[in-house]
């Protein structure tokens, strides 16, 4: 996959491994570093081997996943103090998913946002998200 920006971390050059474990790692493109931004300290976590999805993830694959989780919040609790998070995958064109390489999105999620308070879910039930409707 010499095309894929996890794979060869050097195709993104302001993109961080800020932590990692023997299976997967914690990215983090340099602007998520500024304080107040949106998305401020929002990373990802990607298996080192290039997997499509999460539906391809091995079972040992998740528990580092898991293990890494853990290990991110605290680093960004004490570094950016949010107030709440989002975690998600996206899988698939359909679903959002724009590099072919399974990553793990961490958002820390801040009170003074103009969305706070508002869940993953709150984009898709919106009146602009109707079924056939395009």
């Amino acid at each position: 996959m010499s095309d894929c920006l996890f794979c060869n971390l050097k195709l993104e050059p302001t993109q961080k491994v800020i932590m990692s474990n023997e299976l997967c790692m914690f990215l983090q493109l340099e602007q998520a570093q500024v304080k107040g931004i949106q998305l401020e300290g929002a990373g990802i976590i990607v298996p080192k081997k290039h997997r499509e999805t999460a539906f391809d993830l091995t079972l040992e694959e998740w528990n580092a996943t898991y293990a890494l989780l853990q290990e991110v919040k605290k680093y960004l609790d004490e570094k950016h103090r949010p107030q709440g998070y989002n975690l998600g995958w996206n899988c698939g064109e359909v679903g959002g998913q724009h590099i072919f390489h399974a990553h793990f999105h961490v958002l820390p999620r801040y009170e003074d946002e103009l969305l706070a308070g508002k869940g993953i879910r709150s984009m898709f039930k919106g009146a602009n998200n109707q079924r056939g409707s395009f």
